[in-house]
């Protein structure tokens, strides 16, 4: 008995540190975001239009790991394992499509779709 006591307690610190640990990345985040957005708006009439484009890539990143790191926060890692589980499946599906029918479609359709699991893999490698 005092064993499992003793694990719940142990788990149930564990979480703590991982919420404490989210809410700080949270933190951190929108301070990014926020700090960029404001200096955008202040020069981006004298900007380079490609790290105008760079920086909109990245607050847009920024937007996603913001909703990612509320879901986590208020409804656990099972949100966090449901989406990683769909990312994985829509990459590995998506790769199964392009190598039966690749050759039938229109480049700029393939180029879509090899941009889209780029961004998949990029989101893959940042959730873990």
């Amino acid at each position: 008995m005092k064993k499992e006591e003793a694990d719940r307690e142990l788990q149930k610190r564990r979480v703590q540190e991982q919420t404490e640990n989210r809410v700080d990345q949270l933190i951190n985040t929108v301070e990014n975001y926020t700090r960029t957005e404001r200096h955008l708006e202040q020069h981006s009439d004298i900007g380079d239009p490609k790290r105008l484009e760079r920086a909109t890539d990245i607050q847009n990143q920024r937007k996603s790991e913001i909703e990612h790191l509320k879901d986590n926060i208020v409804y656990g890692n099972e949100t966090f394992n449901n989406n990683l589980h769909n990312l994985k499946e829509n990459y590995d599906d998506t790769e199964e499509y392009m190598n039966h029918y690749g050759s039938e479609m229109s480049q700029e359709a393939l180029n879509n779709m090899k941009e889209k699991q780029q961004n998949r893999l990029e989101e893959l490698d940042r959730q873990k």
